[in-house]
């Protein structure tokens, strides 16, 4: 009989200037029905509280540490990246120099409120299915006082929230400092048997935007420089182009193809990955007609993400 697995996850939090959020955040990481064996929360180089609230939450418990990162030009494509990746290398070492055992590694944006055994429940689904290499809960807003999800494949776990297995982090190189890095996560555990999951019933809160960290458009135009980028087919791109303008609001759309063919007309570098962009070339119809269902089968209440 194989023994009972063990239920220990490190976290990983970029935070910039996130003095409104993070107490809440924090809140509702220290709350979990199973808190994590080791939080590192990267500070970006805060100017506001950020740091102060860093050096409350360290003193107050002996699994949350943190980083400064020195000042470095902010980008919207490789910069998020760049912070995670500091954050994952030194939660590991800080797991190997210390004797920290863990199972699963977890990501949080410092803008994302999670319900009391948010991670408790995720584990329970690794559990369940030796298969599932990735996953994450739903993200939802509080509009009004009630919950409204932002409808996106349930098959593609979220990026804030997401939870690795730890054998599925390792064996897809961990993570990458590269553009849309969960995107690409995702992709090379799909290439490697690995299944994924959204799990909308487990609630988290977002307190942004997806995609509005730099303003909307400015996101979303990211989107679209991600799709050249990745080389993702042409029809794909129309098919996100007419998905984002069917949204609120509706220019989303036009930012997500000024960004494609901006990139296009300026021959901006690729991925150099040929696996990934071989995976994304090689989208076809099938695979549209199967977004295209899903989209359709969506409520028509909720407001969509839908990007991989």
């Amino acid at each position: 009989m194989n023994p009972e697995p063990e239920r220990k996850y490190l976290l990983i939090t970029p935070a910039r200037n996130e003095e409104d959020n993070l107490p809440d955040v924090s809140e509702s990481v220290t709350g979990q029905k199973v808190t994590p064996a080791l939080w590192i929360i990267v500070d970006d180089g805060s100017t506001d509280e950020t740091p102060q609230i860093l050096e409350e939450l360290k003193a107050g418990y002996s699994w949350i540490q943190s980083i400064r990162l020195p000042p470095r030009p902010r980008d919207i494509t490789f910069h998020y990246s760049y912070v995670c990746k500091q954050g994952f290398d030194y939660a590991l070492e800080y797991c190997r120099k210390n004797g920290i055992e863990y199972d699963y590694i977890g990501l949080l944006d410092a803008d994302t409120v999670l319900e009391e055994n948010y991670f408790g429940k995720l584990m329970d689904e690794f559990e369940k299915d030796s298969s599932l290499g990735i996953v994450s809960g739903g993200v939802y807003y509080d509009v009004g006082g009630k919950l409204s999800r932002e409808v996106s494949d349930k098959n593609l776990p979220r990026g804030t929230g997401r939870l690795w297995r730890k054998f599925c982090f390792l064996e897809t190189e961990g993570y990458q400092v590269e553009p849309s890095p969960d995107s690409i996560s995702n992709t090379k555990a799909i290439l490697r048997g690995w299944h994924l999951r959204q799990y909308v019933d487990v609630v988290e809160i977002q307190k942004r935007k997806t995609s509005a960290g730099e303003g909307l458009w400015n996101g979303y135009v990211k989107n679209g420089w991600m799709a050249y980028y990745v080389d993702k087919n042409l029809s794909m791109v129309l098919f996100n182009t007419l998905y984002y303008s069917l949204k609120s609001p509706y220019y989303t759309g036009i930012a997500y193809l000024y960004g494609y063919l901006n990139s296009a007309v300026k021959k901006e570098n690729k991925i150099k990955d040929m696996e990934i962009r071989a995976y994304y070339r090689g989208q076809n119809l099938g695979f549209l007609f199967s977004r295209i269902s899903g989209v359709l089968s969506r409520s028509s209440t909720d407001a969509g993400q839908g990007e991989q």
